[in-house]
C-alpha cells in the first residue's frame, strides 16, 4: 500500500494549529500577567515600593548636639570637648561577628574589658543598625591601620566624636563632676528622642545638675547610603542646637591654691563669696582624674582608686561629715545671747573642768589648768570649753537645735550643688527615734562644743560662716554665675529658699564677730599666730574634732598616736571684717591642731584672694589702660 494512504496531512495540520494556538494563548496570558504585575508594581503600588526603596537607600540619622562648655569666673576653660576616634561595629552589617572581632585584634589593641563591654551593649535593647562602640581613643597608628584595612571589614567604622575633656582634671573633679556613657538605667528615664545620637550624660556635680542646659537639642539628617550602608551624600539636614555655655563662680587660681596648700594631706577647703553665695573654691584632696571616667575607666584603675586608703573618690567637701568641734561656738554664742541664756557681761570661773552635779563626771577643758574668769568674748577668743558646757546645759538642746538649723546645719542648703550630705544636728526626737533613749544633760555638754552626735560638712561650715559674715543675711551657696550668650542670664539657677536670721538685738552679730576677731588678733586668741602681721582684720574660729574617744581623765601624746587616729584640724573664718569678701572653711583630716594646721591654710587663702589676686587684677587694669602687657 502506498505510504500516502496512511498519512493524514490535513489532520496533522489541524493538530499543529490547535497546539500553536494554545501556546500563543498561554504566552499571551503569561505576558498579560507580567504586564498586569508590572502595572501593579509600577503604577498602582508605585508610591509604596518607592518609599520602601528609599528606606533602603535613604536613612535618617540623628546628629548629636555639641555639649556646652564650662568656664570659671575669669573665663578659664574647665570643661571642653575634644575629638576622639573610636571603632564601632554594626552587627546587622557584619557577616560573622566573631571572625570580625578576631580580625580587628590583629591591628588594634582590644582588651578583655573592651570585649566584655561590647558584648554587654550587644545584649542591651537598641535600635536596629545602631553602631556599638568597641574601642575608644585610637592613636595615630591605629587610625592608619584601620584606614588600610577598612575595605576588608564591612560593618566596621572609624568614627570621630567630640568627647568631654577636663583640662584641670584632678582639681575640678569633685566640683564639676563628670560625664560618662549612658547606661541601661539612664536609658529608662531619659527621652530617647532628645538623646538620639548622644552617648554621654552628666553623671555627677555640675555636669549632672545642669544636664538639660549643657546637653543641647538633637538634630537630624537624611543620608543616601550604598548597599554596604556607607553614606554617599547628605540629602537634607536639620542642624542640632549646641548646649549652652556656662560660667561658674569658681576661681581656678584660688582652687589651685587650695590644692597646693593641702598637698600631701587629706582634707577639704571651701571658700564662699558672702555677698553672692558664689563658691570660689571647692577642693577635696586628694582628687582623681575625671577624664578616666568619661569613656569608661578600666577595672584595675578603678580598683586602685576605690581601694586607696586616702579615698580620692570621696568628696570630702560635700560628703565628709565631721564633728564640727569648736567651730560652731560663734553660732551657739548667738543662740545664747538671743535666748537670754547668757549676757555679754556674764562670766564663769573655769578651773579646767565642768561638772553638772558636784560629784558627777568632770568634763575637761582643752587647757588643763583652766582659763580662770571668762566672759563670752573671752570664751570665743580662747575657745573656753567650760563656758560653752555651762551655756549649753542652761540653754538646752531645743534652742541649740533651732539656731544651728537656722545657720544651715543638718540640711542641704546649696542651690545647685548636688550630692551634698546634710550632716546632723541632734534633737530630743532624733535621739528617741534612732537611739531609743531620752536626751541627757551630758548630751547637751558635748553638743555645746560641737562633739557628741553633731556632724557637719565643710560646705555647711563655710555656709554658716558666710551667713555670720553677712550678719544673718542668707545667700545660699551656688556654683553657677551665669549662662553665657548674647544676653547672659542666671535664670537657670533655682530660687533661694532660706530666710534671714533676725535677732532681738542685731548688734549681737558684731559682738560675736568681735570675739572671732580676737581669735585672730587678740593677745590670747587661739589663732593669733595665723593672724599676725595681717594688713586687714579677719574673724575666725579654730576647732578640733576627736577621731576616737578618750577616758574621763585620759590624755594622749600626738606623736605616739597613729597618724590616722589623730584629731581632725578645723577652721572657719572670713575677711575683711567690715566688708567681707571671702568666707572659708578648712578641715585637715588627722591634722591635730586647728590653730597650728588649719588656721594658717585659711590665712593663706585670705591673702591670696584679698592681696595677691586683687593685685594681679589691678595690674591687668593698669596695663590695659596704658596699652602695655602687664
Amino acid at each position: 500500500m502506498p505510504w500516502g494512504e496512511f498519512k493524514d496531512t490535513a489532520g496533522e495540520r489541524r493538530v499543529f494549529q490547535r497546539r500553536t494556538l494554545a501556546v500563543v494563548v498561554i504566552l499571551l496570558l503569561l505576558m498579560g500577567v507580567l504586564v498586569a504585575r508590572m502595572y501593579q508594581l509600577q503604577i498602582v503600588q508605585h508610591e509604596t515600593f518607592s518609599t520602601m526603596s528609599d528606606k533602603n537607600r535613604v536613612q535618617v540619622q540623628s546628629v548629636a548636639p555639641t555639649r556646652g562648655l564650662v568656664y570659671d569666673r575669669n573665663g578659664v576653660l574647665l570643661a571642653e570637648n575634644r575629638p576622639v576616634f573610636s571603632v564601632t561595629v554594626v552587627p546587622e552589617r557584619v557577616g560573622s561577628l566573631d571572625e570580625t572581632l578576631i580580625e580587628l585584634q590583629r591591628f588594634l589593641s582590644i582588651s578583655d574589658e573592651d570585649l566584655d563591654r561590647f558584648h554587654r551593649r550587644l545584649k542591651e535593647r537598641r535600635r536596629p543598625f545602631q553602631e556599638i562602640p568597641l574601642r575608644y581613643d585610637l592613636n595615630e597608628q591605629e587610625i592608619a591601620s584601620m584606614a588600610v584595612h577598612r575595605h576588608e571589614l564591612p560593618g566596621v567604622e572609624v568614627n570621630a566624636e567630640l568627647v568631654r575633656y577636663y583640662p584641670h582634671a584632678e582639681m575640678t573633679a569633685h566640683a564639676l563632676g563628670y560625664v560618662g556613657r549612658i547606661n541601661r538605667d539612664e536609658l529608662q528615664r531619659i527621652d530617647p528622642v532628645d538623646y538620639a545620637g548622644t552617648n554621654y550624660i552628666g553623671k555627677s556635680g555640675i555636669e549632672r545638675f545642669y544636664e538639660d542646659l549643657l546637653h543641647g537639642t538633637v538634630g537630624y539628617q537624611h543620608v543616601e547610603t550604598n548597599a554596604r550602608g556607607r553614606t554617599l551624600r547628605v540629602l537634607e539636614q536639620e542642624s542640632s542646637v549646641p548646649g549652652a555655655d556656662i560660667s561658674l563662680h569658681l576661681d581656678m587660681r584660688l582652687q589651685d591654691r587650695a590644692f597646693s596648700l593641702l598637698e600631701g594631706r587629706r582634707g577639704a577647703v571651701v571658700a564662699i563669696e558672702p555677698e553672692t553665695g558664689g563658691v570660689l573654691a571647692l577642693a577635696s584632696v586628694p582628687g582623681f582624674d575625671a577624664n578616666l571616667f568619661v569613656t569608661g575607666i578600666g577595672v584595675e584603675a578603678y580598683r586602685e582608686l576605690n581601694e586607696s586608703l586616702d579615698k580620692p573618690l570621696f568628696n570630702r567637701a560635700l560628703r565628709g561629715q565631721y564633728p564640727p568641734g569648736s567651730t560652731i561656738k560663734p553660732m551657739l554664742g548667738i543662740a545664747g545671747l538671743d535666748t537670754d541664756t547668757v549676757t555679754r557681761e556674764f562670766t564663769i570661773w573655769d578651773p579646767g573642768y565642768y561638772q553638772i552635779k558636784s560629784k558627777g563626771r568632770r568634763y575637761r577643758d582643752w587647757k588643763r589648768s583652766g582659763h580662770g574668769w571668762v566672759d563670752l568674748n573671752d570664751a570665743i577668743a580662747e575657745s573656753c570649753d567650760i563656758y560653752f558646757y555651762d551655756m549649753a546645759v542652761k540653754m538646752g538642746v531645743d534652742h541649740m537645735h533651732d539656731y544651728l538649723t537656722q545657720f544651715g546645719f543638718g540640711e542641704q542648703t546649696a542651690l545647685d550643688i548636688s550630692g551634698a550630705l546634710p550632716g546632723l544636728v541632734p534633737s530630743r526626737d532624733w535621739k528617741r527615734a534612732f537611739r531609743n533613749e531620752p536626751w541627757y544633760p551630758g548630751d547637751s555638754v558635748n553638743m555645746g562644743i560641737g562633739q557628741g552626735f553633731n556632724l557637719a560638712t565643710p560646705l555647711q561650715l563655710a555656709t554658716a560662716t558666710a551667713t555670720m559674715a553677712n550678719r544673718g543675711r542668707w545667700a545660699q551657696p551656688r556654683l553657677l554665675k551665669q549662662v553665657i550668650g548674647d544676653a547672659p542670664t542666671t535664670e537657670a539657677l533655682p530660687e533661694q529658699q532660706r530666710q534671714d536670721i533676725v535677732l532681738n538685738n542685731p548688734d549681737d552679730w558684731n559682738f560675736i564677730i568681735n570675739g572671732m576677731k580676737d581669735v585672730m588678733h587678740g593677745p590670747k586668741g587661739t589663732a593669733r599666730a595665723a593672724g599676725k602681721d595681717a594688713s586687714y582684720l579677719m574673724a575666725g574660729k579654730t576647732g578640733t574634732a576627736q577621731v576616737f574617744s578618750l577616758a574621763e581623765d585620759e590624755e594622749y601624746e600626738e606623736e605616739e598616736v597613729r597618724e590616722r587616729l589623730r584629731d581632725h584640724a578645723l577652721f572657719i573664718g572670713f575677711a575683711p571684717i567690715d566688708n567681707p569678701k571671702i568666707a572659708v572653711a578648712v578641715i585637715v583630716e588627722n591634722g591635730g591642731s586647728g590653730s597650728g594646721t588649719a588656721a594658717p591654710l585659711a590665712r593663706a587663702m585670705f591673702d591670696a584672694w584679698l592681696l595677691e589676686f586683687n593685685a594681679e587684677e589691678a595690674g591687668l587694669i593698669v596695663g590695659a589702660a596704658e596699652g602695655v602687657s602687664p
